[in-house]
């Protein structure tokens, strides 16, 4: 099994890069890793509901271009099914059982993600009810796969 990041925006901010490279460096040992990001169009200054519309239907191409037909998606919402860490780790544990050969965490950019995104999840999880900027949702993502991780395998990690 092999996991990927999908951020639709590229992770800019010197920070966040770094918090998200030393998680992916510290999840190496568990499960191969690998990030997609960069994916998003301009966004016109004055740009409507139309142009916002089009923008999500090229963003999607590009992040359904990227999946395989075994691969399992999974769309980070603030929409979806709130759940523990604990939880997370129980859901990694049934992907891990589920015969897909890639789990995709998929990080929309500033206006979402297209519906045909959404339509093509295996799941849907929110981290909280609040909208975070896209590099820190990744920082967070990377974190509680870290710890799922950790948890399934019984090693310590603070609470």
């Amino acid at each position: 099994m092999r996991y990927r990041m999908i951020s639709v925006g590229k992770i800019n901010e010197r920070f966040y890069a770094q918090g998200v490279a030393e998680y992916l460096k510290r999840l190496t040992p568990y499960v191969p890793w690998e990030l997609a990001e960069g994916l998003e169009e301009k966004v016109p200054p004055r740009a409507g509901a139309k142009d916002i519309e089009k923008i999500l239907m090229k963003e999607g191409d590009r992040i359904l271009g990227l999946l395989g037909d075994r691969d399992l998606v999974v769309v980070l919402d603030s929409q979806g099914t709130m759940l523990t860490s604990e939880e997370l780790a129980k859901c990694m544990q049934e992907w891990h059982l589920s015969g897909a050969s890639r789990v995709n965490l998929i990080i929309g950019g500033a206006h979402g993600l297209a519906e045909k995104v959404k339509k093509r999840a295996d799941c849907t999880i929110a981290f909280s009810r609040m909208t975070f900027p896209h590099q820190l949702a990744a920082l967070i993502t990377a974190e509680q796969i870290y710890r799922g991780f950790r948890i399934i395998k019984g090693e310590p990690y603070h609470k």
